[in-house]
């Protein structure tokens, strides 16, 4: 994990459940409907959509292993591609609010939607292999 510590997450996660990661609630409130609980991309409206939803736990591997944080987080916020058709909503305004510091990967120290730091963590958890 690039940009926090497990513990802060904890700290971050406020009043999570003690037995549920980091952002597990937020992620199972609005992305499990399309990727799955697991995050497989079978969620229970996946058959549904004109696009299959990604494999989620396959993120670091089709990234030579490492996690991709600054991209996760640009795709969950909604800010790439945000006018090509894409069939995943923006979730930016649903993540608004309380902001932390996140380190991008060129250096940059960002203030990022704490909402949009636990489910990217999450997200990191699921990954396979």
């Amino acid at each position: 994990m690039r940009a926090f510590g497990w513990l802060a997450l904890m700290a971050l996660a406020g009043c999570a459940a003690a037995s549920e990661p980091p952002g597990a609630e937020l992620y199972e409130s609005l992305c499990a409907g399309c990727h799955g609980v697991s995050g497989k991309g079978d969620g229970v409206i996946a058959g549904e959509l004109p696009v299959a939803p990604a494999d989620l736990t396959l993120l670091s591997a089709s990234n030579g292993g490492a996690f991709p944080w600054d991209r996760a987080m640009a795709w969950v916020h909604g800010y790439p591609d945000r006018y090509s058709g894409r069939v995943m909503p923006e979730f930016g305004p649903l993540l608004d609010g309380e902001t932390v510091m996140v380190v991008a990967e060129d250096g940059t120290r960002v203030p990022t939607p704490k909402s949009l730091v636990l489910i990217v963590s999450y997200l990191e958890s699921l990954q396979e292999g």
